[in-house]
């Protein structure tokens, strides 16, 4: 199955990832909060086939380790380190907003950067959600995954809301709320971070996203000087497993932006 737990590789720093690929292109994917690897499990085999595929355990999630990370550059420093030279990178959700943020860190080791089910500039009431979300994370138990399955899939069950129930409930505690807290108090990439960025960025949600809405997605990608926009019909927040084949035709489109 896609989802099924797979082997980590030692990625050095206290960070586990999965590797793919031999040779070719160099690709990193950064997955969102209360997550793992395993949620680009879609995407690997097929880019793994021309390229050189890194899907990383955010800290404090699945095998990496966390070190009091408080701030998005915390989570984007530590994963610098994977970085071995040019390497186009796709996060989804707050794995996007690392995703801009080393390339403005590091703009000679990316070589394109896909911002999935990113945000941007909330509106007053997603603020409030989110932040009142974050505040009931103790730290000591994940609460029930329910809710957030809800708002990411919907009700009825499918393999791919059953591993993130999964994924959700075996986060360790601590490492989830130091993240989700980011994630709250984050409001997507700064207007100099995007006008700034000097490689392909491409912005991708879904029309039925609540949060990481479409017009987020056009708003970003007018900024970045070379920013392009795509928005999938019938897709929500988990779009890399609930439309695989889409966003993988996208994550080829942007690396071939470049080779």
């Amino acid at each position: 199955m896609t989802w099924t737990t797979r082997p980590r590789s030692d990625l050095g720093g206290g960070l586990a990832g999965i590797v793919a690929g031999a040779s070719g292109p160099r690709v990193l994917l950064i997955h969102g909060v209360g997550l793992r690897a395993e949620a680009w499990g879609a995407q690997l085999g097929a880019l793994a086939r021309s390229c050189r595929v890194i899907a990383v355990d955010m800290p404090g999630h699945g095998q990496s380790v966390a070190r009091g990370e408080s701030g998005l550059a915390d989570f984007a420093g530590r994963i610098a380190g994977v970085l071995d030279g040019p390497t186009a990178i796709a996060g989804h959700s707050m794995g996007a907003m690392i995703a801009a943020e080393l390339a403005r860190q590091l703009p000679e080791k990316v070589s394109g950067i896909a911002c999935l089910n990113a945000i941007h500039r909330r509106d007053p009431a997603a603020q409030q959600a989110v932040k009142a979300r974050a505040a009931q994370l103790d730290g000591q138990s994940n609460g029930d995954p329910e809710p957030t399955l809800n708002r990411w899939f919907g009700e009825d069950e499918t393999p791919a809301r059953a591993a993130c129930r999964d994924w959700l409930s075996d986060v360790d505690p601590q490492g989830y709320r130091a993240a989700y807290r980011v994630f709250a108090e984050e409001d997507g990439p700064a207007e100099a971070t995007l006008r700034g960025l000097a490689c392909p960025a491409l912005f991708m949600t879904g029309a039925l996203e609540p949060n990481s809405t479409p017009a987020m997605s056009r708003a970003m990608a007018e900024l970045a000087p070379q920013g392009r926009a795509a928005v999938l019909p019938d897709a929500a927040h988990m779009m890399p497993m609930t439309h695989a084949d889409e966003v993988t035709a996208e994550l080829f489109r942007l690396i071939e932006a470049r080779l």
